[in-house]
């Protein structure tokens, strides 16, 4: 069936009143459910008038509302019309990392996910990695090592080399719901590791880190790695702690256990 078949229209007609808001949503609705698939063109104007009920208007009105929520976007042109958009990771990245920014997490909450997620991503990434991928992964980490061992290293390029390595290991995993979400939290927020990067008592710990956890994914050490991403995490609160005036907590006292 397609979507400008007369005899079974994909739409019903609306009241008066909201009328452009109830045709963006049948119109969502079908988009949502698959009855329109991405690429698909939608009915002309004078089909959907005919199917809604309703003036040229309101399904002008129903379409920019659903061209700015990034469901739509209108051709022009011999081929021209409304059609629905072929959305990919960019695209969910971008909106999921706005709410993010717009919804701002306490530092402990965002902390207690990231660690829960990317313990999870690693076992799966052992798993399901090709050995390439591995090694590729402890190449990148041990440049960022390198870089981050320098005098002054260069913190937006050691930053985005760290959300890089983030991505390539949630891409490992071979979920892509793990690669979408972790594409949004590393354009919406990271896990505050900026903090370890720029105080140099924990950069070099950060980053001799990275690469024990890349090693040990590479050689296949499951609990090595998960031991590894939890040190990263215990340094990370401790120096949060610290920059916000809070040194009591465990993981302090356990690494002024281990600094001593």
């Amino acid at each position: 069936m397609t979507a400008s078949n007369s005899t079974n229209p994909l739409f019903i007609p609306v009241q008066a009143g909201r009328a452009s808001e109830e045709v963006a949503l049948q119109i969502e609705a079908a988009i949502v459910d698959g009855r329109m698939s991405p690429g698909e063109r939608l009915p002309s104007e004078r089909d959907m008038q005919s199917q809604f009920g309703t003036g040229r208007g309101v399904v002008r009105e129903a379409i920019k509302i659903l061209k700015q929520k990034g469901l739509l976007e209108v051709k022009k042109g011999a081929k021209g019309g409304a059609y629905v958009r072929q959305l990919d990771v960019g695209n969910v990245s971008e909106s999921l990392a706005l709410f993010l920014k717009q919804h701002p997490v306490e530092p402990e909450k965002l902390i207690e996910f990231r660690e829960t997620m990317d313990r999870t991503i690693t076992q799966l990434a052992i798993a399901h990695a090709t050995e390439d991928e591995k090694k590729a992964l402890l190449k990148e980490a041990l440049r960022l090592e390198h870089l981050l061992m320098e005098d002054q290293p260069d913190l937006i390029v050691t930053s985005e080399l760290d959300r890089r390595l983030n991505i390539m290991l949630a891409r490992m995993a071979r979920n892509p719901l793990f690669e979408w979400v972790m594409h949004a939290i590393q354009m919406g927020f990271s896990s505050h590791d900026y903090a370890l990067y720029e105080d140099t008592v924990y950069r070099e710990k950060a980053a001799t880190n990275w690469s024990d956890t890349a090693q040990a994914i590479a050689r296949g050490e499951l609990m090595r790695a998960l031991g590894f991403i939890g040190h990263h995490y215990v340094l990370l609160r401790q120096c949060i702690d610290e920059r916000s005036g809070r040194t009591n907590t465990p993981d302090a006292q356990f690494l002024q256990e281990e600094n001593q």
